[in-house]
Order: structure tokens, then sequence, then C-alpha cells
């Protein structure tokens, strides 16, 4: 699916030079280790004002954004501040993190600075919030959690294919049920940060409200491997770090994750091109040879111990719109290599497989197929050998695409639902309301297969479709209609 633009944030403002430094201690409490720490010093003073400065550790869950206030108890007046977003309030100084530097890993430290002016006394600050937890303080002990029972086994189960079905490693079957999470494939490659919105646990406690059991998480080629063009803060080790750590917290609330390859490198500028970019800054026809296996062996290491996670091959094809010629394209599509109409040497699926299972990841894989995955007319005559026997076949499906009725599902989907399990990773409408998701959500319903909704990020929902106007799960008209079902089919 296609997204809406960003715009872009505000620049990080610069440090200024100073006259002298002054490191101010802080006190902290003794026993368990504190939910988060801040140092706080002056680094520089003179007649009417100082340099402020505060070393912040996280040693919470992991954040994607983060809020800090403190008192100036002096009569101190912020003036700027740079790596943060500063205002005051009276006495109460906040400080709210960039898009660039908000997220902040279980035991990841972030500092941020500012200026100030003084007169009387500098006393410092003597207590810290982050994110509205006292720092410096013992912990206090963990409440128990407040959102929906946890899947199989206390988290979400590992999963294999069995037949024309998921299941769990008791030989449940697993459907997929569940929303899309935009934002990792186009944030970083923009510049932005990583994620479109928050992902902190109360975030995806608010998916789990709606009764989803799955969140499929398109990601970025580039960003991922940390390939040059790419804010070294939102690319590679950071990149691999911020997913891991939404990959858990959904898994931590009983959901699948699902990691699908978005968008990729390689050039196109044929029909229906997307963007004109080399980079991964759009769709492309098919995944590139160049660094596609790599990405795909990098994940599949990341994950191969884990196989609650579903590996989602690549978005949505289209070699199709490229050659016009269905024979070829579906070839393009299992087998890669030099493709009519495709400028890059391409990576099939099968290619692709074998990169999972080279690493020694037993996933289970999805492989969507042309038309951007609407269309699996040839798919089981084309789909990928596994040894592990663990592909699924994909397909998305929204009202303005071409196989979107029960005829065609009945001709088309309903063959292969009949050979392997088939997961719908994204189902929408851009009309604001639900008539077409609710046909959609009963056909597959009636067969036992699996469904995601796109997005849960707040667009507008002609433009995204978005499920959501806010992130603590306040549906759209739109997405009123799946929340409601999920609830009624899982409450």
């Amino acid at each position: 699916m296609r997204h809406p633009p960003r715009s872009l944030l505000p620049a990080v403002a610069g440090a200024l030079a100073l006259l002298g430094s002054v490191v101010v201690p802080v006190v902290t409490a003794r026993g368990a280790t504190p939910a988060c720490t801040v140092d706080y010093s002056v680094t520089g003073q003179w007649d009417s004002g100082f340099q402020g400065a505060v070393h912040i550790t996280n040693h919470q869950a992991p954040l994607s954004s983060w809020t800090l206030t403190f008192d100036l108890p002096g009569g101190q007046r912020v003036t700027q501040g740079w790596n943060a977003e500063w205002s005051q309030s009276g006495t109460t100084v906040t400080a709210a993190s960039e898009s660039w530097n908000g997220s902040l890993g279980t035991g990841a430290s972030t500092d941020a600075g500012f200026l100030a002016s003084w007169s009387g006394s500098n006393t410092a600050p003597t207590s810290f919030k982050l994110n509205g937890t006292a720092c410096n303080t013992d912990t206090e002990p963990t409440p128990p959690p407040t959102g929906p029972p946890p899947g199989p086994g206390g988290a979400a189960p590992a999963l294999h294919v069995a037949g024309n079905k998921l299941v769990d490693a008791d030989g449940r079957t697993r459907r997929l049920l569940g929303v899309n999470r935009s934002g990792a494939e186009f944030m970083c490659v923009q510049g932005h940060g990583i994620f479109d919105g928050p992902v902190d646990d109360s975030a995806i406690e608010a998916i789990a409200g709606w009764k989803a059991n799955a969140v499929r998480i398109p990601v970025n080629e580039e960003c991922w491997l940390g390939l040059s063009g790419i804010k070294p803060e939102y690319a590679g080790a950071n990149y691999i770090a911020a997913v891991k750590g939404l990959v858990s917290r959904v898994e931590a609330h009983g959901m699948t994750p699902v990691i699908d390859l978005h968008w990729t490198y390689g050039q196109y500028t044929g029909n229906s091109a997307g963007c004109s970019d080399v980079h991964a800054t759009c769709q492309k026809p098919m995944p590139d040879a160049q660094y596609a296996p790599s990405f795909w062996s990098s994940v599949a290491g990341v994950f191969k111990d884990d196989q609650a996670v579903v590996l989602d091959l690549f978005n949505e094809p289209y070699p199709d719109r490229a050659t016009g010629n269905a024979a070829d394209a579906w070839k393009c599509w299992r087998d890669g290599g030099t493709c009519p109409g495709i400028g890059y040497r391409v990576a099939g699926m099968q290619e692709l497989v074998d990169a999972v299972r080279a690493a020694g990841a037993k996933n289970v894989i999805l492989a969507g197929g042309l038309a951007y995955s609407n269309d699996l007319s040839q798919w089981l005559a084309h789909r990928p050998s596994d040894p592990a026997g663990n592909v699924a076949a994909a397909y998305h499906v929204y009202n303005f695409n071409s196989c979107a009725n029960e005829g065609c599902w009945n001709s088309t989907l309903a063959p292969v639902a009949a050979q392997v399990p088939l997961v719908a990773g994204e189902i929408g409408e851009n009309t604001c309301a639900h008539s077409f998701t609710d046909r959609v959500m009963k056909w597959f319903d009636d067969r036992g297969l699996s469904y995601l909704g796109w997005t849960w990020n707040t667009w507008d929902c002609s433009s995204g479709p978005s499920l959501i106007s806010g992130y603590d799960g306040t549906p759209t008209s739109y997405g009123t209609g799946l929340r409601d079902h999920l609830r009624a089919l899982n409450g």
C-alpha cells in the first residue's frame, strides 16, 4: 500500500561555547535499580546565565519516545536547548525527545543540553521524571498487566504449517487476525525517525485491546542493512534493535509479529513505477538481488530462535506491470534474475526462501503473488520449494483491486487455501467506511483464513486508509468495522 507524505521535522539546535564547568552531583537512592537515572550538571556559568546538561539512562522497557521533566527552583529560565524540544512553565522544565533520538532501549542513554538565565542562586533540581516515572529512586513493584490475556503459553506461540493451516506446537490452529503497523518502512529513509507514532507498551496494548492476535511490521531493506545515505541513528544496529523491541512487545501481548520487507533497492521507471529513485524510497516491482538476500539472511539470523515470528518475503510484487506477459511475470516472481522490463537484477521468491533457510531459520514464510499481491491465480504452480515445508500464501485486497469480489475469491483464492495457509496481509478500503472489508472478513471467516487490516496509523482514512484516529485505539469510521468484528470473534 502506498503511504501519505510525511512532513519534515525540525532540525536540532547546535551547542554553544562555554565559559567554565561545574558538575552538580545527583544523589541516587540505595536499593533496587531505579527505573531511570538522570545526571544533571552545570557545564558553564557566567554572571547572568549558564549551560546545563542532562545524561538520561533508561532502565525500564524500551521507549520509542521520551519526555523528561524537572523543576528549576532558583528562578532560572531556559532560553534554548538541543537534542530535545525544551519548554518551561513556571519552574517546571520539559525536554521532549526529537524524532531522531526518541528510541531509548533498556540500559541505553542519551544526552541533552540547554542554556538558561539565572539570578540570585543557581540551585540544582533534585527530582526528575522520565515519561512520568520518577528517576534516581528505587523501582516500584511492577503492577499486573491490564491488557487482554496473553496467547497460549503466556506469549505468542511458535508456529508452523500443517496442511493448509497455521498451527502452534500443540497442533491448535492459529488464524492471524490483526493489523498492520506502518512506519518503519519509510520514516528512516526519509530521515524522520524509525516509527511513525508511538510503539511503546501502552501503544501495543491498545492494539491487543481490539482483540487482535497479529501485527504486521513493514520494514526497509536499506535501513536494516545500514546502507549509506541513511542517518546512522536510524540505521543498522539502531534500526534492528528498534524492530526487535517492537517484536518483543507484540509477542508479550500474545500477538504474532509478521516482519514484512516493504521497500527495497533498485531503480525502476517502467509502468506503475512508484518513484525513479534507486534507493528504497517506494514500492518496487520485485526485490533486488543485490541486497534482498542479504537482508533476509540477516533477519533470519536475528529471529531463527523465535518461531513465533512470521517472515513476509516481499510486500507487493508487480512484475506483471513491467512485462505484461503473465508467464514471464510468474517466472520472474519465482526465479528472479534478469526480468523483462525491470532494469536491475531481481531476487525471486525461491532465492529469498533459500536465504532464510540457509541462515538456519525454520520460521513460517509468506509469499505474496502478482498485481501487488492481489493475483494468486498461478501461485500454486510457481510456489517456491521449502525444505522446512513452512511456506504460506499472502494476498492483499482493497476495494479498488481487480480481484475484489466473491467470484474472483472463489475461483482463484479457494484453490490456494485448500492446499496451503492463506493470509490476507492487507485488507482495506478508501471509502472511510467498512462495507467492503466486512465482505472480505466474512469470506475469510467462512473458510477459517487469516487477515490483517491496513493500517494502525493516524492518517486520513481515505489516503491511508487508516484504522485509528488516536494511538489509544480510537477507531476511524473505517476502523470500527475491524475492531468490532475482532472483538466479536475473540471477545
